[in-house]
């Protein structure tokens, strides 16, 4: 006769695991310091520069110390050995101008913020996974474009134009000073918590390749299309020409990695690379040849909007001292002597050179050209197979790819694009985010996999299984 066990059989059911206080308190933590590097203009005209360097220093101090004594025994400590070291050597070459700094005041107040930028994407690299990193640079990115939105209607319907620290000065002032012209409603670019058009472009063209990664990564969707269609309008109105070519060549390098994951076989894979260098040759042709056709396609002049005439007078002055270059000082101080009315766009002293690389020469010479190229050869190449090589690690083979790991190659063809034009690349998000992504990179090749992976991988409420 059978008989009732006195005994389970099996264990008692149990709550799901959940992430704890301080790792959640972490990673909000990092959501404002990944806010902080995407707003910097924000706290600039709020706190004036005195306070934002004290910001600055302030969740310097914080990070430093999460990272010396972590609250979460989870956190993963800094593997030194797969630092990104070009980023590294290039800080290193900055401080070493000093010696010969034409501005010394103002090489060593722009190093100890590159330094804190550069730590700042080294920290969040080691304590949050790839999948808490996408979804805090998109939360801080909702931040950044939902505040954009209020700040926007504030100023529309309430404030008017507003200037930078809400002082009131004449109406004559130059367009350019103010931090919002309060235009929402009158058909001209706005410029949202960030001050710029052009920020605010790349923010949200930031954003969309965010949210659609997200998008193709999660169940919920709802509220991410949502995001998306905001960061789209944003675009639109910020009407920013660097922006929409930024855009063009994501959505080409998007392309590129999909139809690279195609490729059965290696030989596949030449066909295609061959295939590309053709494209991209006879379209960077076709563009420098159509280039006045292009910028009154973009409402642009043919000369950048006035880049050329920076150019010629940045070169010039590059030239006295083309190895070591005058000294780092990223972004240019306007009230050193050696920067103040030096340059002069709309009655204002330029402070960047409107290019990343010739920013780079001009403060650091043919050495700082030499790191920056490394640096990103370095970052180009490990995005690219990061992004186009089907994960494994054993003789496994068919295991799917992860649209998370298409983020990094997409945000440096964006940042490749807006150095050309611009200096940001190598300041606030954009070195940030590249120091994390060389830096995650080298310590996570793979989504979810690995020691640095397996300890933190627990995300809304449920474990997630590493494929093994």
């Amino acid at each position: 006769m059978a008989a009732h066990a006195q005994h389970a059989a099996s264990a008692p059911p149990t709550a799901p695991e959940r992430e704890t206080t301080g790792h959640l308190l972490l990673r909000a933590y990092c959501t404002f310091v990944v806010f902080t590097a995407f707003a910097a203009s924000m706290w600039t005209n709020l706190l004036g520069p005195v306070g934002f360097g004290a910001l600055i220093a302030v969740i310097g101090v914080i990070s430093i110390v999460l990272w010396a004594l972590p609250a979460d025994p989870r956190a993963i400590r800094l593997p030194w050995r797969r630092l990104p070291w070009f980023p590294l050597f290039y800080a290193t070459w900055a401080l070493a101008s000093l010696q010969w700094t034409h501005w010394p005041r103002a090489t060593l107040i722009t190093w100890c913020v590159l330094v804190a930028t550069t730590l700042q994407g080294l920290f969040v690299a080691s304590m949050l996974t790839w999948r808490e990193i996408v979804r805090t640079i998109a939360s801080a990115l909702k931040w950044v474009l939902g505040l954009s939105v209020a700040f926007e209607l504030w100023a529309a319907w309430l404030a008017g134009p507003v200037l930078p620290n809400f002082v009131e000065l004449p109406d004559s002032m130059p367009v350019e000073l103010y931090w919002t012209r309060a235009v929402l409603f009158e058909g001209g670019r706005i410029q949202g918590i960030v001050g710029n058009s052009n920020l605010l472009a790349m923010a949200a063209l930031a954003g969309v390749i965010v949210f659609s990664v997200r998008l193709a990564s999660v169940s919920r969707r709802g509220w991410l299309i949502a995001w998306i269609a905001l960061s789209a309008f944003l675009l639109y109105r910020a009407q920013s020409a660097t922006a929409y070519l930024a855009a063009a060549a994501a959505a080409v390098v998007l392309a590129s990695a999909l139809a690279m994951r195609t490729a059965q076989r290696p030989g596949q894979r030449t066909r295609w690379y061959l295939v590309y260098l053709v494209v991209g040759a006879g379209g960077g042709a076709a563009a420098w040849l159509l280039r006045d056709t292009v910028a009154g396609f973009l409402g642009r002049s043919a000369d950048l909007t006035g880049r050329e005439e920076i150019w010629a007078a940045v070169l010039e002055r590059a030239w006295e001292h083309p190895v070591i270059g005058w000294g780092f000082s990223t972004p240019w101080l306007p009230w050193e002597s050696g920067f103040d009315r030096w340059i002069i766009d709309h009655d204002l002293t330029v402070f960047m050179a409107h290019s990343m690389w010739l920013d780079v020469f001009f403060q650091l010479g043919f050495v700082g050209v030499g790191l920056m190229a490394l640096l990103w050869l370095a970052y180009v190449w490990r995005a690219w197979f990061f992004a186009v090589d089907r994960p494994r690690w054993d003789l496994k083979a068919d295991r799917p790819y992860s649209a998370l790991t298409l983020l990094p190659t997409l945000v440096g063809a964006v940042l490749l694009v807006q150095g050309v034009s611009e200096s940001r690349p190598l300041m606030e998000w954009g070195w940030l985010l590249v120091v994390l992504f060389s830096f995650k990179i080298k310590q996570s090749p793979h989504v979810g996999v690995g020691p640095t992976e397996q300890t933190l991988a627990i995300e809304r409420g449920e474990r997630l299984v590493s494929e093994q």
